[in-house]
């Protein structure tokens, strides 16, 4: 078989496995779980084989004409080049852990089928949007993404917080997605196709006439989807959907889509400087603003999320000096120990009985009862901090030199203030990093207390998949001397310079929150634990949707707790209570978006019904009066009617006379 009929099967198995799983998930439900797991695993399999046969050389084109258009054509096309195919790679083995980890976490839930069904829709999406040659088949998988993320965020959809949630994820990303669609229609204008091939030989060759233009359209899209500032609000707020869809949504699709489209039409965002700056401050106010945000979550997963927006700031910041190599390394990486730390959450939320890491610092023992998830989720967290050997150090040390190289001038694409930007910030985010990664694991596995009622020993569907996730997190760095092919045969080795500073600000920023934590501990007994809903026995899904809506309760936000033992609370001061809200961007979208429409709503909704309804009843009523006028004229009795004949003759008669008069006095 060849290689390009093995990568059109990629994304075709999920894609059956979800509509097989959606006919035969009511009538035949035992088939659910194989229809869920079989298709991924086998497309994850083949990904790997294709990987191979690529092997990092010269990328590998295949088109047929999808339509006639008339104009520009549509074609369905695979471009399989090295990012391509390691971050399908990717992909396939995070969809497939998350389907098997789903198998125990909803074990119970009467919805799986249809949620296993979106999951392999969503991945099959995404392999599209990865393997697709030419814009408007990507557009497919884009948009495939959105919907899904629609569904599988609010599946929770009886809580308040998941249907807000869903939503707002929706609306915000179709934001973004409006000047996007623009953004391809005027790039397609301008090359003349949609194929990415010829879109990148035209700009090579000067073909495009409004660089800068559609790169900032383009944008748009990029930062909706990738969570990226000033449209990041929505990602924390997905934290509402189940654990498994957070690792998939954060790991391996839907936010690394806007990242991967951008690393493969970089051609199109360099040949525009001003793109590459303004992509350069989004990435550094993203990197700075989510730290300080993640340093005040009380939500384990909410931390968890604005991890994902520093991280993917860093990618963007790869992607703002033209290093599309350092961006996709940090992406595969990122996708390995973030997927581990989502996972490891589910478990940790299942034992504590709460998402609350207020909760947990006052429990003892939870390290002791899920092994698993604690050493796991440990190795997770030093890659995630970015400490040497683990997989983080070395993609984040690849972000730092691309920067490094660009600030002082070694290369040349992008402009030297968006290198010195990005290597400020990264930096500046090391210490943040390294801070609320350590807060994460004190408060959750150094808690002091009583310990609450055992779950038992966790599924061994959820735990295998962290220890299987947990080999790319610990060794995929190692091999970035051996991986150089696959990303443009481009070095991916730190220098000692950035890796010095990375290392040594980030040690300091762990070093800093473990004193300070040490100095709040001692305040811990003087908070309850307030937001825990512990039910032993009960699903790991059931447990995490009680804990949510009595976090709720509790504290009366999903997002902070009133601990004075929160050694992030001490770290941050004056600026927890706006890092705690994420700086107040909601309220003011609220006060700028959200309010003004929500008004103009109303004043459609007032002059529809009351100027408009006015007139259409005005008239209708109009007609019922004369058709009343009328109707009582209709006696049925003949002398009435000859009777209103010879009187309408006589005036007729009398006026004809008259007239004739008058004419003749004339």
């Amino acid at each position: 078989m060849t290689t390009t009929t093995l990568a059109a099967l990629v994304p075709l198995l999920p894609f059956l496995g979800a509509v097989a799983g959606l006919a035969l998930g009511r009538t035949v439900p035992g088939f659910v779980r194989p229809l869920a797991i079989l298709p991924t695993l086998i497309a994850a399999v083949l990904a790997a084989i294709v990987a191979v046969r690529q092997g990092g050389g010269r990328a590998i084109d295949a088109a047929t004409q999808l339509t006639p258009t008339g104009s520009v054509p549509i074609d369905l096309a695979l471009h399989l080049d090295g990012f391509a195919v390691l971050v399908a790679v990717l992909v396939g083995l995070v969809a497939t852990c998350v389907q098997l980890y789903s198998t125990a976490y909803l074990r119970d839930d009467a919805r799986y089928p249809s949620y296993a069904a979106l999951v392999s829709l969503f991945t099959s999406a995404m392999l599209l949007v990865v393997y697709s040659g030419d814009l408007m088949v990507l557009l497919v998988g884009w948009e495939v993404m959105g919907i899904c993320s629609y569904f599988l965020v609010g599946h929770y959809w009886e809580t308040p917080e998941a249907r807000a949630a869903s939503l707002k994820a929706f609306l915000v990303t179709k934001l973004g997605d409006v000047p996007f669609l623009i953004g391809l229609f005027a790039l397609a204008a301008d090359t003349g196709s949609f194929r990415i091939t010829k879109i990148l030989a035209a700009v090579t060759n000067g073909g495009l006439d409004h660089p800068t233009l559609i790169a900032l359209l383009l944008l748009a899209g990029v930062a909706g989807k990738s969570a990226q500032f000033p449209l990041h609000t929505w990602l924390p707020d997905a934290m509402a959907g189940p654990t498994p869809v957070s690792a998939l949504i954060h790991a391996a699709t839907m936010v690394a889509a806007g990242i991967y489209f951008v690393a493969r039409m970089l051609p199109v965002f360099a040949a525009s400087g001003a793109a590459l700056t303004v992509l350069a401050v989004m990435a550094a106010v993203t990197m700075i603003g989510s730290g300080l945000a993640a340093l005040a979550q009380d939500d384990i997963k909410r931390v968890l999320a604005y991890s994902t927006i520093g991280q993917l700031g860093y990618m963007s910041g790869a992607l703002a000096v033209a290093d599309r190599g350092a961006a996709v390394f940090h992406l595969i990486s990122h996708g390995a120990f973030k997927a581990v730390l989502f996972l490891a959450a589910g478990v940790v939320i299942h034992a504590a009985g709460t998402n609350s890491l207020a909760a947990m610092s006052r429990m003892g023992g939870l390290a002791r009862r899920i092994p698993d998830a604690y050493w796991t989720m440990t190795v997770a967290l030093l890659a995630l901090a970015a400490i040497p050997p683990f997989a983080g150090f070395f993609s984040k040390e690849a972000v730092l030199v691309a920067a490094e190289h660009t600030a002082l001038g070694d290369r040349t694409v992008a402009p030297a203030a968006a290198g010195w930007t990005i290597l400020i910030a990264g930096l500046l985010a090391a210490v943040l990093t390294a801070a609320y990664a350590t807060r994460l694991w004190l408060l959750a596995f150094r808690g002091r207390g009583a310990e609450l009622p055992d779950h038992g020993k966790q599924p061994l569907a959820m735990t295998s998949v962290l220890w299987i996730l947990a080999v790319p997190t610990i060794a995929f760095g190692l091999t970035v001397g051996a991986i150089g092919d696959w990303f443009d045969g481009h070095a991916l080795t730190p220098s000692l310079t950035t890796a010095v500073l990375s290392t040594g600000v980030g040690l300091v920023g762990g070093l800093v929150t473990y004193g300070a934590w040490r100095h709040t501990t001692a305040l811990a007994a003087r908070t309850p634990i307030g937001a825990v809903a512990a039910h032993p026995g009960a699903e790991p899904a059931l447990v995490e949707a009680e804990a949510m809506t009595s976090h709720t309760a509790a504290y009366g936000t999903i997002a902070d707790a009133p601990d004075p033992a929160d050694p992030g609370r001490l770290l941050l001061g004056p600026l927890h209570r706006h890092a705690v809200t994420g700086f107040h961007l909601d309220a003011l979208y609220t006060a700028v978006f959200v309010r003004p429409v929500q008004g103009a709503a109303r004043l459609v909704r007032f002059l529809d019904r009351t100027v408009v309804d006015t007139y259409v009843n005005g008239s209708g009523a109009v007609t019922r009066l004369l058709g009343t006028a009328v109707r009582r004229a209709q006696t049925g009795n003949v002398q009435t009617y000859l009777s209103a004949l010879l009187a309408g003759s006589l005036v007729l008669a009398i006026a004809a006379v008259v007239f004739a008069n008058v004419n003749a006095g004339s």
